[in-house]
């Protein structure tokens, strides 16, 4: 297997179009769907949901939540 600094190296003689399309690549390679996790995620949604229509979460304004980070 190329050790990354030849793998720079290389991808550094290619033209700047060539070499985007290689960053993208890269990126997009993070970008893989992990079932298990998009299911907690849904999960954690409709529990949330259910908690504001049972008037157990109260809705912020956006307004709010970045004024506590400022």
């Amino acid at each position: 297997m190329v050790d990354t600094d030849t793998l720079f190296k290389e991808a550094l003689l290619l033209d700047p179009k060539k070499r985007a399309e290689l960053i993208d690549k890269l990126l997009s390679s993070f970008d893989k769907l992990d079932t298990e996790v998009d299911a907690l995620w849904v999960s954690e949604a409709e529990d949330r949901i259910k908690a504001y229509e049972q008037e157990k979460m109260r809705a912020v304004s956006l307004e709010d939540v970045l004024r506590k980070y400022k």
